[in-house]
């Protein structure tokens, strides 16, 4: 039996069987993608912050979700990139618990801040007349940090239980560390860890429920007018998609997780592994950007001057 203290690495064996050639392939491809990524994420971040007409709410949620994508990519990223370029792909013990934090954190507030903007969204078309005195700057400061740090006190309670474990291997057969590999490692039991992670899983699948709810009774009350009809659909049909793209992530992760067994092509699961951390975060800032009126002319409006200043 190994002791988890006594462990200083582990091995990621999702890359095992991939060929040169092919490592060289998706080394390009994932290089494009992460940077598609940093450049969508950020533009957005930079066009709220830099237009004061845009610091309202819905735009500093907005803002919120997409440095959620730059946070939780940044844990997977880099590594990926790397482990395409090297023989051996080994993680330390501390980054492998690192990444555990860092990627499933990232999931959880995803979902957090989603559930945020859809009360910001009930508020402004609900109960439009209020919105001002119910959304104020303290309280979008509270949601905000709840939808951060939230997730982060879970996930941590998840991370140092899964700490705690003895484990007999080493070896992880996916391309980053994930809090299931690590129990399916585990020497003893590991009851305990599977409730709690189940109760996180509820938690946040409640949120979804949540955000279904709200927008059941939006639908009610945004198609009885025009303006409200016009504001659902500029502002909550983006909201919707966002929510659709990370629960299919989510579901495909949690299906790998507990189905992903090796009669499954390796490459299908390793797709499976990685979609929640590429997908989401490159989709959001474009339905967002597309969607929303004020932020696509902004940034059509930076990128018209910009090209102006060069003549």
């Amino acid at each position: 039996m190994t002791n988890a203290t006594a462990l200083t690495f582990f091995q990621l064996t999702g890359l095992s069987d991939m060929t040169q050639k092919l490592r060289a392939f998706l080394f390009a491809v994932t290089l494009l993608c992460y940077g598609a990524i940093l450049l969508v994420n950020g533009l957005l971040i930079v066009t709220i912050l830099c237009d004061k007409k845009l610091h309202e709410p819905m735009y500093l949620f907005l803002c919120n979700l997409c440095f959620n994508g730059l946070y939780g990519t940044v844990a997977f990223f880099p590594k990926f990139l790397y482990d395409l370029l090297s023989r051996s792909h080994v993680i330390s013990y501390f980054g492998c618990l690192l990444q555990v934090f860092v990627i499933y954190s990232y999931a959880e507030a995803e979902i957090a801040i989603l559930a945020v903007m859809a009360y910001d969204r009930y508020v402004a078309i609900c109960r439009p007349l209020e919105y001002h005195g119910v959304m104020t700057k303290c309280r979008v400061m509270l949601l905000m940090a709840f939808s951060r740090l939230l997730p982060m006190l879970c996930q941590g309670i998840v991370v140092i239980m899964s700490s705690k474990l003895q484990l007999c291997d080493y070896f992880i057969e996916k391309v980053y560390c994930d809090n299931w590999s690590l129990l399916q490692l585990s020497c003893n039991q590991i009851t305990i860890n599977s409730i709690v992670g189940f109760i996180v899983i509820l938690f946040y699948f409640g949120h979804d429920l949540f955000i279904m709810y709200s927008y059941v009774y939006l639908v009610k009350i945004a198609f009885r007018s025009k303006e409200g009809k016009r504001k659902f659909t500029q502002t909550c049909v983006p909201h919707l998609l966002c929510l659709l793209n990370i629960t299919v992530a989510l579901l495909f992760d949690l299906m790998y997780a507990r189905y992903g067994t090796s009669v499954m092509p390796r490459p299908l699961r390793n797709f499976m592994a990685v979609q929640i951390l590429a997908i989401p975060p490159l989709l959001n800032p474009i339905i967002y950007g597309y969607k929303l009126s004020r932020v696509r002319n902004n940034i059509i409006r930076y990128f018209k001057r910009k090209k102006s200043l060069q003549r």
